[in-house]
């Protein structure tokens, strides 16, 4: 799906072209930086089962370049698994309702620093070079064709319509049980497994208890849901939330032609300072890390704290209709329906909707979600390893898992049965952020944190397998010396 402006500027032959012209071009400088070449990886069997080295759970952006990595170290025997149909991986065709990234145009990241793999490459390809020069930011649109190009030009093994569904941990191997959308199941067994599962993955979208218990379901939408904005023309459209995602969809309304719209915020004020802005310099992507907790700690509330404004195009995307409106200091405290009417509760008294939509992003909590449910009590958490100073305590980042060094889960108590297990389970999600910084979900951060996760794994898997290399070295004997006769003259 790209910019249907730009397809008629250039014809979609042309576009074909350019982009299939530029994967060859990727596929030869692979080639050319193939090395070492050699198979290094042992095979392993139980029971006539094939077991996987690697499963990566999310086929969006962070599982597919986690992919690609492993790749390039020769970590063939690997599969990502989707949930979704072949498409729709991801939020960029789904419920993103931006009309470009935040990140700039000249990101990098997936393509692990392959030159004609990065999206500028992509892009001028596709489009040409004078409309990359002219451009801002990558359209979401333009982001998911340049996924769907990325998988498809480094043939990456994902496999559609799979959710996992359940993890158990058999003789030193992880049992992954998955299940399609006809409601068949199926297993496989894996060496690691990398949750590449996004925003959301380490819980569960919020939508709070009043506004759930006081509306009827087709009254409202988290921004994460599916919304039929078309329905919405001529109503009164309430939202809340202070996020980009909020103003995202309080626009996206406003140009369904809702008869208006209004935002409200807790906070006295709208952000106005972006501290991922601040996190995009190599000392912090590449080592945060390895800070002491507790300046991790103060790092992470003070990002949290400041929160991230919308984009200053986002807020004048809103800002232009003149049936828009944004109240601060408004929280909204009770929801009830009156007739067809939604009423809102608030300090400034009482608001009258048609339709809210709910910004209020998501919960961080492993036993929400299906995969990590069966193991959330044993997973060692902020506040089970550091002790805020007092006038310090953060509730919310408390209920973070404290993470190893290169995302696997840790038990809080080390004799736990589950431990060896959870050692095995990498949180590649956004949930990862207190103890690793902005690398998991995140564009910016994925250049360090997929080529971090990466080198972990092979570590991990190079380490438990090492006699098994020793005994290879034991057993090599092939002749590279071949005579001790003076070279025959030509």
């Amino acid at each position: 799906m790209g910019i249907n402006m730009a397809d008629m500027r250039f014809g979609d032959r042309n576009l074909c072209e350019g982009t299939a012209a530029l994967a060859q071009k990727v596929r030869r400088d692979l080639e050319l930086i193939n090395y070492p070449r050699r198979p290094w990886m042992r095979e392993i069997s139980r029971n006539d089962e094939k077991v996987l080295d690697v499963a990566i759970i999310g086929a969006g952006q962070g599982g597919l370049a986690t992919a690609f990595a492993l790749k390039r170290l020769n970590v063939e025997n690997v599969m990502v698994f989707d949930r979704a149909q072949r498409g729709q991986e991801g939020p960029w065709v789904t419920f993103a309702r931006m009309l470009t990234l935040r990140t700039p145009k000249y990101v990098t990241g997936p393509d692990m620093g392959v030159p004609d793999l990065t999206p500028g490459a992509w892009y001028a390809a596709r489009y040409g070079e004078e409309e990359f020069a002219a451009l801002d930011k990558i359209s979401r649109q333009d982001w998911q064709s340049y996924l769907d190009w990325y998988r498809e030009t480094l043939d990456l093994p994902v496999t559609n319509d799979a959710e996992l569904h359940d993890v158990g941990w058999e003789d030193g191997l992880l049992r992954l049980t998955f299940r399609r959308i006809d409601g068949t199941c199926f297993t496989r067994l894996v060496r690691k497994l990398v949750l590449a599962t996004g925003i959301d993955g380490g819980g569960c979208w919020t939508v709070p208890a009043f506004i759930r218990e006081g509306l009827p379901l087709g009254k409202y939408a988290h921004t994460s849901e599916p919304i039929d904005f078309s329905s919405l023309k001529g109503r009164r459209i309430g939202v809340l939330g202070a996020g980009a995602s909020a103003f995202d969809n309080a626009a996206t309304g406003l140009e369904a032609g809702a008869a208006s719209v209004e935002l409200c915020l807790r906070r006295k004020a709208i952000p106005s300072v972006n501290p991922y802005r601040w996190m995009e310099n190599t000392g912090f992507l590449s080592q945060f890390s390895a800070l002491p907790d507790l300046l991790r700690w103060r790092f992470m509330t003070h990002i949290y704290d400041l929160n991230q404004p919308p984009p200053q195009d986002t807020f004048w995307r809103c800002r232009k209709h003149r049936n828009f409106s944004f109240h601060t200091a408004c929280p909204w405290l009770e929801t009830r329906m009156e007739g067809e009417d939604i009423v809102v509760k608030t300090p400034e008294g009482e608001m009258r909707f048609d339709f809210v939509i709910v910004g209020t992003g998501f919960t961080v909590d492993l036993a929400q979600r299906q995969e990590t449910a069966s193991f959330a009590s044993s997973v060692a958490l902020w506040r089970d390893r550091f002790k805020a100073p007092e006038g310090e305590e953060h509730g919310i980042l408390a209920g973070y898992p404290y993470l190893g060094d290169i995302y696997q889960f840790q038990a809080k108590d080390p004799h736990d049965p589950k431990a060896d297990m959870l050692s095995a389970i990498h949180n590649f999600t956004f949930s990862a952020t207190p103890s690793m910084g902005l690398s998991g979900s995140s564009i910016s951060g994925m250049r360090f944190g997929v080529t971090r996760l990466a080198n972990g794994l092979v570590r991990d898997l190079f380490v438990a397998d090492g006699q098994y290399h020793l005994n290879s070295l034991l057993a090599y004997n092939e002749t590279e010396l071949v005579s001790l006769e003076p070279p025959v003259s030509a």
